[in-house]
């Protein structure tokens, strides 16, 4: 069901995820959203171009992250949202990747919900999916891996560790994200639950934008090769990433560290 924006006396909020990079990855339905926003709430991984697609009338709202610095705080985040809905105006609130990975959307839903405003979710393309497709790296394959699991490297709210033994499966692509400054952790936890030394990695930065860069590892290197990567990047572990040089098709920005 399409829901009538403009006869909602609260306003509304749609939840849009504008994909890992490249503009061209954003849905269609999201352009539609971004071209129709009174407000949009943007992260700091969203592009320019993608920006560049809202009306030249919509206020435009920049709340972005990055490690160890928030622009804004997500209480902040949540009550800007709240009042900018509250005064009648469609807000966008754009997000890298998709918002329900890793991308605190439920959490502003939540809030939203409490205040009675209306909601909508456009999905975007996780950054895990779209950046290892750049990279020709294919997340399972009948010859490596039959599962996927996507992991986030902070340090989870309440202190728990992951479940390390559970994810030290041969069988089994794992992608972190957000994940570069622990690496060194991931690297020893893996390890010490039973992961080979040898497993071959992958980290991808700025996956899907042309400055995409992809730097091959084991796992035993792994620290080292995060040494040599910024911001926003994934570390892909599997035997999956050996497929990338063969099947890369985007760029050749390929380093191995040995």
């Amino acid at each position: 069901m399409t829901i009538n924006h403009t006869s909602l006396n609260n306003g509304f909020v749609s939840l849009v995820g504008a994909g890992p990079g490249d503009p061209d990855l954003l849905t269609v339905k999201g352009l539609r959203v971004i071209q129709a926003a009174d407000v949009v709430v943007y992260d700091r991984l969203v592009s320019k171009e993608i920006l560049a697609l809202a009306d030249t009338s919509a206020e435009m709202v920049y709340v972005g992250k990055k490690l160890d610095f928030h622009c804004v705080p997500q209480d902040q985040i949540n009550q800007i949202l709240v009042e900018k809905a509250k005064e009648g105006k469609h807000v966008v609130r754009l997000k890298g990747g998709d918002s329900f990975i890793f991308g605190r959307g439920g959490e502003e839903l939540e809030e939203l919900a409490q205040h009675g405003i209306e909601y909508e979710v456009v999905p975007g393309i996780t950054a895990a999916a779209g950046a290892t497709a750049y990279a020709g790296i294919p997340l399972t394959h009948r010859d490596h891996a039959q599962s996927v699991q996507f992991i986030t490297g902070h340090v989870q709210k309440d202190g728990r560790e992951i479940e390390w033994s559970s994810l030290a499966q041969s069988n089994n692509t794992l992608v972190f994200y957000m994940g570069l400054k622990q690496s060194g952790h991931i690297c020893d936890k893996l390890i010490t639950h039973g992961l080979a030394p040898d497993t071959p990695c992958a980290i991808i930065e700025n996956g899907t934008r042309k400055e995409q860069r992809v730097i091959t590892a084991n796992l035993a290197n792994l620290p080292r090769a995060a040494k040599t990567a910024v911001s926003p990047a994934l570390i892909v572990i599997g035997s999956v990433t050996k497929l990338s040089e063969p099947l890369q098709w985007f760029n050749n920005n390929f380093e191995a560290i040995s």
